[in-house]
């Protein structure tokens, strides 16, 4: 399992087997390639997401807390602008991180966990159990 928290002064943590290390966003020297590609593309397609009240992206406004990747499966924890962003916003933002992470190759599943909203619980539910074009039959 690897786990990237991002905090607001910019700097960037990872935690392989419990041990925590600090990184700059250019060493991945304790990373595996395949595990920098697909990060690469995680925070590229995050990049791609754009909050529509403050037509700011998600990745400048800093709303990403956290982003869990274990073998095929992402796990993103973020916040919104506001604990009372107008819910279709948050759930937008939420279902847009959820669905431009499945494009990715080798990325099967992705949780959405939203915090510090009023509907956090109904934005989380709904996201998380909304369909999954890769596990959907034809």
């Amino acid at each position: 399992m690897i786990l990237f928290r991002s905090f607001p002064r910019r700097e960037r943590y990872i935690t392989i087997d419990s041990r925590m290390v600090i990184y700059s966003i250019d060493v991945f020297l304790i990373m595996s390639q395949t595990v920098k590609q697909l990060r690469v593309k995680i925070f590229d397609e995050l990049s791609k997401i754009v909050d529509p009240e403050i037509n700011t992206t998600i990745t400048e406004l800093e709303l990403i807390d956290e982003v869990d990747i274990n073998e095929n499966s992402v796990k993103v924890d973020l916040h919104l602008t506001s604990p009372f962003c107008p819910a279709v916003f948050g759930f937008k933002i939420c279902q847009d991180v959820h669905d431009n992470l499945l494009q990715i190759d080798g990325i099967d599943d992705v949780k959405v966990n939203v915090s510090n909203h009023f509907m956090a619980e109904q934005i989380n539910n709904q996201v998380n159990n909304s369909p999954n074009p890769k596990k959907q039959t034809t």
